[in-house]
């Protein structure tokens, strides 16, 4: 079982820290010194996302170099302000075959689509929030050279 907790420290600043034992500041204040409780769970879904993709292309055996996962995210106008949509980009260095990066990145294959109703649930998500990946150009999803990809 992973158990985490939020210990607040000072004005809006709290430590969290998990089974690990590792820690991490949060800070909800309007002038942050830390990430958002918000932010974080952007950073973690990029994450779970991104452990994912490697998985497979390991599995596959492609020769990629590096990977970066980019989320943005809509929320809520109103309270509880959830998030209303969420976009990922992925962006693949190396000489990986296309088809390769295509079926690491397709939802139906991500953490993000088979988890989806487990994440609705705890963080009460919108239930019409948007999991699939958009990409703004092709070239924004694979590119042998991330540093050559369109900017955001």
């Amino acid at each position: 079982m992973i158990t985490a907790k939020a210990i607040w420290t000072d004005n809006e600043r709290y430590i969290g820290e998990a089974s690990s034992r590792h820690a991490i500041v949060m800070d909800t204040a309007t002038e942050k010194t830390a990430s958002t409780p918000m932010e974080l769970v952007l950073i973690a879904l990029c994450g779970c996302t991104a452990s994912d993709v490697v998985g497979i292309l390991r599995k596959k055996r492609e020769p990629f170099t590096s990977l970066e996962v980019s989320a943005s995210g809509e929320r809520a106008a109103g309270y509880p302000a959830v998030y209303t949509e969420i976009n990922l980009v992925y962006r693949i260095g190396g000489k990986v075959s296309r088809k390769a990066v295509e079926d690491a990145v397709r939802p139906r294959k991500r953490s993000t689509v088979r988890f989806l109703p487990c994440w609705k649930r705890r963080l009460k998500l919108a239930p019409r929030s948007n999991w699939w990946n958009r990409c703004r150009s092709p070239a924004s999803c694979f590119s042998p050279n991330p540093a050559a990809s369109p900017a955001n």
